[in-house]
């Protein structure tokens, strides 16, 4: 047993002592975990004022999460992890660019996160969006990325079914989108890419259903 899964019987703040203890698999077990308490309601008792003061001194968290900026799906929470404990990046349809990738690199890297989760969820505006289209402001652009996980998903082939009123059609754009995201971020990040390859870090897929509040990992 780890050092990161003693953490999660005692809830202490994670640092650097349990972040160098803990593998991929260990991080992306403790999010398991945090997911079947959340479900549950039976999320840790955690004194967060307490980890404020300390993490006061630094920070190291066991992983990175990017997801989507909808309010249903807050990283830490649906994964019932404490202050310090992970990195979130939330962006509309949890896509990447240069600027959230360069924000992923630090967190593995430099503050020696050990997993990357790109999270989906289902029913996602955003996915929706690009489903239908919708051309709005900068809204486009930021669809655009996503439009190709449309593109990639080739059923149902009739274009009356491939809009945001089929919620079959959507989840699996919303899926195929994470996996996309998952190999740009290997194609466009070398470094990222090194990192797996050498068993530093470990990136992973899931999709949280707004339904029930679980998360699927692929």
């Amino acid at each position: 047993m780890t050092l990161g899964f003693k953490k999660i019987n005692d809830m202490k703040t994670f640092n650097k002592e349990i972040q160098d203890a803990t593998s991929p698999v260990d991080a992306l077990n403790l999010l398991k975990e945090g997911n079947k308490r959340f479900v549950a309601a039976k999320v840790a008792d955690r004194d967060l004022l307490n980890q404020v003061k300390d993490t006061t001194g630094g920070q190291w968290p066991h992983s990175v999460v990017l997801s989507c900026i909808d309010s249903r799906v807050p990283a830490e929470i649906v994964f019932d992890q404490g202050i310090g404990d992970i990195f979130s990046a939330r962006v509309a349809g949890n896509i990447v660019n240069e600027d959230v990738l360069g924000s992923i690199e630090y967190g593995c890297k430099v503050a020696g996160s050990k997993l990357v989760v790109v999270l989906g969820h289902t029913m996602c505006g955003a996915v929706k969006g690009a489903c239908d289209d919708v051309q709005l402001g900068n809204i486009t652009a930021l669809l655009s990325k996503i439009r190709p996980a449309v593109h990639a998903t080739t059923h149902p082939e009739e274009a009356s079914e491939r809009t945001s009123a089929n919620k079959t059609f959507v989840n699996d754009v919303v899926t195929k989108n994470v996996h996309m995201t998952i190999e740009k971020m290997r194609n466009d990040s070398p470094l990222l890419k090194e990192m797996e390859e050498a068993g530093d870090i470990k990136i992973v897929g899931g999709v949280y259903d707004i339904s029930n509040g679980e998360v699927l990992f692929m």
